[in-house]
């Protein structure tokens, strides 16, 4: 993921998330935020994206494809809003403050996700891959919640 900022862009870990809201998707931001924020754990859950890539793809030919930040991200996100591609689409391209934890900023408005891309890229997001993922990620809350008991 490039970690270099954009101009006008949010940092991951200073977007202002709704902790108020009922819907899931300020819930799904804020984990998604804690992952981002843990490096640690971040890294962990990028080694296990990393296998989305066919190890003889060429990263620098063929179709532009999709940061292995923005496939956990809308992945994560469709899978738990049980989404079709053409809601993910809509809510990729539209949506305030997931457009800022996908990495967006104030210029990136004319920025749309075409359909196709969101299909090619987040069809790889597995049911192994996500519970991989959710096993690292239960761990490192576990963790952080002993670190809290003081144990």
């Amino acid at each position: 993921m490039d970690m270099q900022m954009k101009f006008g862009q949010t940092p991951i870990d200073k977007i202002n998330i709704d902790l108020r809201a009922r819907d899931e998707i300020p819930k799904l931001l804020l984990g998604l935020q804690f992952v981002y924020c843990d490096k640690s754990l971040r890294e962990k859950v990028f080694e296990i994206l990393e296998k989305l890539i066919k190890p003889d793809t060429d990263k620098n030919n063929g179709r532009p494809g999709m940061e292995l930040w923005k496939i956990l991200v809308l992945g994560i996100i469709r899978v738990n809003c049980n989404w079709d591609y053409d809601k993910l689409h809509d809510i990729a391209n539209n949506h305030k403050n997931i457009r800022q934890m996908l990495g967006h900023g104030l210029f990136d408005d004319d920025y749309h996700y075409p359909l196709q891309t969101l299909k090619d890229n987040i069809s790889l997001f597995t049911p192994e891959i996500i519970e991989e993922i959710n096993t690292v990620i239960v761990q490192a809350g576990q963790n952080l919640v002993l670190k809290k008991k003081g144990r």
